[in-house]
């Protein structure tokens, strides 16, 4: 037996054999798979009992698209529609006990995108969503990774990907059980050191008083 599989026997001698099975050291894919937008838009059907997003990006172009974005900008309060396909969608999920979370990270000054994320934190509650929101220097604290992701049904992560336009382009497919235990850790941490929207918004507030 070479030393390299006795340090390995070694280091996970602790871990009961269905750990290893599914969460152990396995190759990594060769060749990643890349979804477009709208294949990545059917994960959004399909999944079973949770879905959670890191939100890591100072602006998303698709939101500046969309009328409440105007709205915002105007200083208006925006009406947020709760029955197109994708609110109707969620509120489905959520009313019937699914987890649907994310955190959105912030950065000190707050970008304009990320003031309207913020806003339309409420248009996510509404539907039933657990809203978090971080500082991006306490996220470089706990080690959070700078990628912009979602997790399925913990087994299946998705990471998004944009251009230099901050258009999303499409997103990474990733299912190998090992990497996958690293993007769950991700979710474990964020939401543990992140705030309840409300309060971040009232903590903003009187940060700018």
């Amino acid at each position: 037996m070479s030393a390299s599989l006795l340090t390995s026997g070694r280091r996970y001698a602790g871990l009961p054999r269905n750990t290893l099975i599914d969460f152990g050291p396995m190759e990594r894919d060769e060749e990643p798979r890349i979804f477009t937008p709208e294949r990545f838009g059917r994960l959004f059907e399909d999944f079973r009992h949770s879905a959670w997003h890191l939100e890591m990006r100072k602006r998303y172009a698709v939101d500046e698209a969309t009328d409440t974005y105007a709205q915002f900008v105007r200083g208006e309060v925006p009406t947020w529609d709760l029955d197109t396909p994708w609110s109707r969608g969620i509120r489905a999920k959520t009313a019937d006990g699914v987890y649907v979370g994310r955190v959105r990270i912030v950065d000190d000054p707050a970008t304009e995108g990320q003031r309207y994320l913020l806003a339309h934190a409420e248009k996510n509650a509404a539907l039933g969503e657990d809203v978090r929101t971080m500082w991006r220097a306490d996220a470089e604290r706990v080690n959070l990774p700078d990628e912009d992701f979602w997790i399925f049904d913990s087994h299946i992560v998705a990471v998004c990907l944009f251009d230099h336009d901050d258009q999303m382009t499409g997103a990474e497919l990733i299912t190998e059980p090992a990497r996958v235990n690293q993007y769950n850790r991700l979710r474990d941490v964020a939401p543990h050191h992140a705030t309840r929207f409300r309060e971040f918004v009232a903590e903003l507030a009187a940060k700018e008083e």
